[in-house]
């Protein structure tokens, strides 16, 4: 595996609508810029190999970095990966929707629901959205929010941008009627 760089962003919401927001809410991303590993390969038709090379690597880079961020424990999480302009879409996927990847992140958040995702081919410094859910009831509808991220000189074409992100709480002042109540 070949990284690039690491980017961390943190995020503290102070205020929302007006209204103080007490105590502060807080988000973390830790993104990864990494090689395709399959990149100047042309289509490869088992990824196998590649994935079990890469993703266990990122998901222990990257877990414990973005629980270390966000300085609280963390009830709310996803994932990304933005593939080069040369990659596809697959190759991204391939990375992060394993638990080879996952895994290390459920386990440093204490959490048992699936990681919700955003995967896409896109050029460097494009604008992506990585969507959060509880880490143990993803109908908990206060946590159901997104973290928007760029990353100026990423990803080059032959690149992936891999990335966790995390919150110690739902929205800012969120005041949406639980799921239930809607039965």
């Amino acid at each position: 595996m070949k990284v690039r760089k690491i980017i961390t962003y943190t995020e503290d919401v102070h205020s929302e609508g007006g209204r103080p927001v007490d105590p502060p809410a807080r988000t973390a991303v830790v993104l990864a810029i990494i090689e395709n590993p399959w990149a100047g390969q042309g289509y490869v038709q088992d990824l196998l190999p590649g994935i079990d090379e890469v993703a266990p690597k990122l998901g222990e880079l990257l877990a414990p970095r973005v629980v270390e961020a966000l300085g609280a424990p963390v009830e709310a999480y996803g994932k990304a990966a933005i593939v080069g302009l040369d990659g596809e879409i697959e190759h991204g996927s391939g990375l992060i929707h394993t638990l080879k990847f996952g895994d290390f992140f459920r386990k440093a958040a204490n959490a048992t629901t699936l990681l919700p995702a955003v995967e896409k081919r896109a050029a460097a410094g494009t604008v992506f959205d990585i969507p959060l859910k509880h880490v143990t009831d993803a109908t908990i509808r206060s946590h159901h929010q997104s973290i928007e991220v760029r990353v100026p000189d990423g990803p080059r074409a032959d690149e992936i941008v891999i990335g966790l992100a995390a919150a110690a709480q739902g929205r800012p002042l969120a005041r949406l009627a639980p799921l239930s109540s809607e039965r």
